[in-house]
């Protein structure tokens, strides 16, 4: 007659084992009732692409979502701020707002260019979007200047013609662009 032991490690010992018994007797049982049919196996694991409705689809989606930081960002951390008079010098948290612009203005041309790449996977989108690459080539240089505080009027507008143009190209292509304004560790990351 055996004596249970506590306390001792023939718990686990004795899980671990069973476990790794079932599993060579499944896994055998697995092997042994497999057929000749290795063809078949073959072509099921093989993965298929997405269609192209898919890809249209998400490609609008990714378009909107990537368009709709950018305006957020463009309004929320450099339109606004300007307007507000935040970027004079001497106003108070002037250092602050124009490192967020500089930022914003990165994070804008950034998701301006992906978006951009997102239109090209719907034929509509993309023939909208297209005449907008060079606006959007203009931005790539606007960080700088937001960042030192060399930024005026002309490049605030030139921001905001750039995101009207492309919510209207959205719009015209069906895919409706909204404000969506990303949160400061966004900008950064």
């Amino acid at each position: 007659m055996s004596v249970p032991v506590s306390g001792s490690s023939a718990g686990p010992l004795r899980r671990a084992l069973v476990a790794s018994v079932l599993c060579c007797s499944l896994l055998g049982g697995a092997v042994a009732c497999g057929g000749d049919e290795a063809d078949t196996t073959t072509a099921a694991a093989t993965p298929t692409g997405s269609s192209t409705a898919e890809k249209q689809k998400y490609a609008k989606t990714r378009f909107v979502a990537n368009a709709g930081l950018a305006a957020g960002a463009t309004y929320q951390w450099i339109v606004k701020p300007y307007r507000e008079g935040r970027f004079r010098k001497g106003a108070d948290g002037r250092t602050f707002a124009l490192v967020k612009a500089g930022l914003a203005g990165a994070f804008t041309y950034n998701r301006l260019k992906a978006a951009v790449r997102n239109a090209k996977g719907d034929p509509l989108l993309s023939k909208a979007v297209a005449p907008l690459d060079k606006g959007i080539e203009k931005l790539r240089t606007m960080g700088g200047k937001l960042r030192d505080g060399t930024i005026d009027e002309k490049d605030v507008n030139s921001f905001e013609s750039v995101i009207t143009d492309v919510k209207d190209a959205g719009k015209s292509a069906g895919a409706p662009v909204k404000d969506k304004v990303p949160s400061t560790s966004e900008l950064g990351g």
